[in-house]
């Protein structure tokens, strides 16, 4: 296939393919959905944001995107369409309780795109009981993650602004998902990069095999040991029989959240070093156990081409450091910051060949694995340069959960709009975690990285006995 409708096909990237790969296993095709709102403490001109959401599909080539499945090649391909001009329609929450929005807006995120040659994503105007105004958007994620979500929505904002209010800049162009979509089939199509970034993870697999260290304690890798008479075994169930999910968050104020930023501004080192030394230190706490491995997802987007071309970049890599309890909590950390610095060199390579082939080399039996948490911080809010116009107006954002998740637990850790303190937002299947076991684990690490950072010449292991 090498034409749609007039169009130019390109087969998916490793990062949308990855997407597909859990797809498989799933009861509903609404696991891929990524649903977000985005609302203003102010009255919209609502033909004016219709315009300005039109305006920002023309920017953005992977907002127009479309797929499209070749039978006789049993093969996805994507191709973008020239224009959008579907129905934008606008739903008035108004006399309604918040509840019964949420509750609306959780049922258009669990409606699949799962037809051929439609777009991928969806917006609606709303406005909300509490007379908050913006936009809902539910997008697949094949096409769509946090920060070329974010991208849009800020673009739709400064677009509008431009239009309503006067001295307000028009917004830069995006970038083109073609050229950057080319570039990353190149890179996969036989590389010298690639094969650069797979000895680099194929030694990294083959110097010794993970162990999984449990949430709540070395319970269930002793369970997998016992059901499968190998005492030496080191993977675990990661998740449960069941898809269904949920997610929960807990809110990290504003002024404790400013303590752990300006602690990583003093040690140059980034917030996600601090959160996975948080996560790595409680689990080898539970665990008794020095050697741990986390999932770690990396945006790759580096470049202005990356940052601002749309679609979906995420890796998920296996994220592995084996620090003894004597080390300082300093130390750890700037550990974490070296090997992740390391690491980023490597993360265009495969995640599913990466997991298939340490699977295969530890014939790691199936349904088991090593990381029991997955982390994503996203580092990027809508409290940036070019809204600063906006002056004193309040919005903010909310995430909806699709009903389906692929593994036990995902965390994101995110800045909230109104007053830029963290959110841990934890999707997670029901039958893997409660909500009382996530609290815990988030209060843990919290309680962490606070006497980490309050005494980080402490060793790790006298931190653990604090704590």
């Amino acid at each position: 296939m090498k034409t749609r409708k007039g169009y130019k096909v390109y087969p998916l990237t490793v990062a949308q393919s990855f997407h597909n790969y859990y797809l498989e296993f799933s009861p509903g095709k609404e696991i891929l959905n990524v649903g977000t709102s985005l609302t203003i403490e102010f009255e919209l001109n609502i033909d004016a944001l219709r315009a300005a959401i039109y305006k920002a599909y023309e920017r953005c080539e992977s907002m127009r995107a479309r797929l499209v499945y070749d039978s006789k090649e049993e093969k996805w391909y994507q191709y973008i369409v020239e224009k959008e001009e579907r129905e934008i329609d606008f739903v008035d929450f108004s006399g309604k309780s918040m509840e019964e929005a949420d509750a609306q807006m959780t049922a258009w995120t669990r409606i699949p795109f799962d037809k051929e040659d439609e777009p991928m994503n969806k917006i609606t105007i709303i406005k909300l009981p509490d007379g908050y105004e913006g936009m809902f958007i539910v997008g697949d994620h094949r096409f769509l993650d946090a920060q070329s979500l974010i991208g849009f929505m800020k673009d739709v904002i400064e677009l509008y602004c431009n239009d309503q209010f006067e001295g307000v800049p028009y917004p830069a162009d995006m970038r083109s998902y073609i050229e950057q979509l080319e570039k990353d089939l190149a890179y996969e199509a036989g590389s010298k990069a690639q094969a650069r970034d797979r000895e680099y993870f194929y030694k990294q697999i083959e110097e010794s095999e993970p162990i999984y260290n449990g949430v709540s304690g070395p319970g269930k890798l002793e369970e997998a040991r016992a059901a499968t008479g190998n005492p030496n075994l080191r993977a675990a169930p990661t998740g449960s029989d069941s898809f269904e999910s949920a997610i929960d968050i807990f809110h990290l104020e504003e002024e404790p959240t400013m303590r752990l930023m300006s602690f990583c501004e003093a040690h140059h080192v980034s917030l996600q070093c601090l959160l996975i030394m948080g996560i790595r230190t409680y689990l080898q706490k539970v665990n008794n156990c020095d050697d741990v491995s986390v999932m770690v997802a990396y945006a790759r987007r580096a470049t202005l081409l990356e940052k601002k071309s749309g679609g979906t970049r995420i890796h998920s890599m296996p994220f592995r450091t084996i620090i003894p309890e004597n080390r300082t909590f300093l130390e750890g950390i700037f550990e974490i910051r070296d090997k992740q610095n390391e690491t980023f060199r490597y993360v265009n390579f495969n995640p599913v060949e990466y997991l298939g082939y340490r699977g295969q080399y530890y014939k790691t039996p199936a349904g088991m694995s090593y990381e029991a948490v997955s982390l994503t911080y996203q580092p990027a809010t809508l409290k940036e340069k070019g809204l600063t116009n906006l002056g004193d107006i309040k919005y903010k954002t909310k995430r909806y959960c699709n009903g389906y998740y692929s593994d036990g637990m995902y965390l994101t850790v995110m800045h909230r709009p109104e007053d830029n303190g963290l959110d841990f937002s934890f999707e997670h299947q029901i039958k893997a975690y409660s909500k009382q076991e996530l609290e815990y684990f988030y209060y843990y690490i919290c309680k962490i990285m606070f006497k980490g950072i309050e005494n980080p010449d402490l060793t790790i292991g006298e931190i653990i006995k604090l704590v």
